[in-house]
């Protein structure tokens, strides 16, 4: 049996996403071996990003302005809006380079076996910004709960702003997949062969 505190440590990192008990304890353990400047820098990091990092007011992005650097950006198209599930999927995104616009982060999908409702998401705000775009891509996920929220947005976008082009990626995810694991080329592809909604 471990001291209390390393045990505490240990239940800590259970807390993250895919980490079992064998792999909690291997970390803990990490923490332990390091040195105390590296372990208060560790601390001071975690810290940091519970203190500063927030949701863009724009677009729902992690930033530690008002706004993020691409909301800010005004050599991009802001008439064009790439709508994603999470800030991974925005980093994937830039990545590929292929991408002008800005975009607008859920913040989650609707899943009505986990009880996310739409009211759950970031749509209100991609609501208050559709008024202006040209231009709005659908690009959460090709998994069902993915699927059930691009319809549903493409739905609430066509009744409100009927003027304003909605589409969807297309080729090069395959079903299932999660835009965060896909490759470069595979996201350019499916960005440029995207499709019109409805």
């Amino acid at each position: 049996m471990y001291p209390k505190s390393l045990q505490n440590l240990i239940e800590a990192f259970r807390l993250l996403p895919g980490v079992g008990e064998k792999t909690a304890e291997r970390y803990a353990l990490a923490v332990m071996d390091m040195d105390t400047m590296d372990a208060e820098g560790f601390a001071q990091a975690m810290h940091a990003v519970k203190e500063k990092v927030h949701r863009c007011s724009v677009c729902g992005n992690l930033t530690e302005e008002d706004q993020c650097d691409i909301c800010r950006d005004s050599s991009r198209d802001h008439s064009q809006i790439f709508v994603v599930q999470s800030p991974k999927d925005v980093l994937a995104m830039e990545r590929t380079g292929e991408f002008h616009g800005v975009y607008h982060v859920l913040n989650g999908l609707i899943s009505t076996s986990r009880g996310v409702m739409p009211e759950d998401l970031n749509i209100d705000s991609l609501l208050k910004r559709a008024g202006q775009a040209k231009e709005i891509i659908l690009a959460t996920n090709t998994t069902m709960d993915g699927e059930t929220t691009a319809m549903y947005l493409d739905k609430l976008l066509h009744e409100k702003y009927p003027d304003v082009l909605v589409t969807r990626i297309a080729h090069g995810l395959p079903s299932g997949g999660m835009l965060d694991y896909a490759d470069d080329m595979t996201l350019a592809h499916a960005l440029s062969e995207r499709r019109r909604m409805g």
